[in-house]
């Protein structure tokens, strides 16, 4: 019996040996940030002075959004796609200007949205939709399958294929953040790579700010027989970020719908301090009226944490 286990283990090892320079390497995407050593770290929309080095800190968006959404359905459970049982989802994660105000689909070049929204500029300018492979794609070429599982259990599109969503955050929001400009990879630059990180980092975001969790542990959950007032879901939430968070809600303001959480950003947006501050969107949510949370409908979430 050793003797076959050792054949088992000897045969895997030169297998290992075989495999790791191509089928199992997975490449490293990180930018290429030593020139901010030399540069003053501040927070973002803090500095006192320009920021130089735009890679150094999301600059001019500086006001660092992480949003989720609060869905019931997908509209695609044939297909396998449903949302994460005791989870909010993912939305994105978004440069607004330190005031509030924000650029979209900022770079043409890397314009990855098969179905652009808005269609056009503000200026007129059509967004080119892209016809090309969807992003899921990309991540699979980077080899990151531990990301693109995780991506399709909580980062969930309505309607539409969940790689559909994914590029679209990523053409629409991570364009104009300067720290994914690809001047910020350097020589070594591979195609793509800023596409892998911006995923990367919406996910680092995102796990800070677990809405579910905090609304549940205050007895903030689901229901289609209870209602809530707005004044309790937002205490919820600012004692446990220390800000005030949006609250969007849908149907005259009596269904909760999302929440984004601002940020300033110490160094950048990949691998940054992110410190919570106050929203500088009115929430869409009537302070007057009961609010609602409903449960999603039962064929339409799955309990991802036992899906390995």
């Amino acid at each position: 019996m050793l003797a076959g286990l050792a054949a088992v283990i000897a045969a895997s090892v030169a297998l290992a040996d075989f495999s790791l320079p191509g089928l199992l390497t997975v490449p490293n995407t990180f930018g290429n940030f030593t020139s901010c050593a030399s540069q003053p770290s501040v927070y973002s929309c803090e500095n006192t002075t320009a920021i130089e080095n735009t890679c150094c800190s999301p600059t001019p968006g500086g006001l660092v959004l992480s949003t989720q959404f609060w869905s019931t359905y997908t509209g695609l459970e044939r297909e396998g796609q449903k949302l994460p049982k005791g989870s909010w989802t993912l939305h994105g994660l978004w440069p607004d200007n330190c005031d509030g105000s924000f650029a979209q689909y900022c770079d043409f070049s890397r314009q990855y949205d098969p179905v652009p929204s808005p269609a056009k500029l503000t200026n007129g300018t059509v967004i080119p939709p892209w016809t090309g492979p969807n992003v899921g794609q990309f991540i699979k070429d980077f080899g990151r399958f531990d990301l693109l599982d995780w991506m399709n259990k909580y980062w969930i599109n309505q309607g539409a294929p969940n790689t559909d969503f994914w590029g679209h955050e990523f053409s629409k929001h991570a364009t104009c953040t300067s720290t994914f400009d690809i001047k910020c990879y350097g020589d070594n630059y591979v195609e793509h790579e800023e596409v892998i990180d911006f995923f990367v980092a919406a996910r680092r975001a995102f796990e800070m700010f677990p809405t579910f969790d905090v609304l549940a542990s205050y007895g903030i959950v689901p229901s289609n027989t209870t209602q809530y007032a707005l004044a309790d879901i937002t205490n919820a939430l600012v004692q446990q970020t220390g800000s005030i968070p949006y609250i969007g809600c849908t149907t005259n303001g009596t269904v909760l719908s999302e929440v984004w959480y601002f940020n300033h950003v110490f160094g950048t947006e990949q691998y940054g301090r992110f410190k919570p501050v106050n929203s500088t969107t009115k929430s869409s949510c009537s302070s007057t009226l009961p609010i609602w949370y409903y449960e999603r409908t039962k064929t339409s979430e799955i309990d991802v944490r036992l899906i390995p």
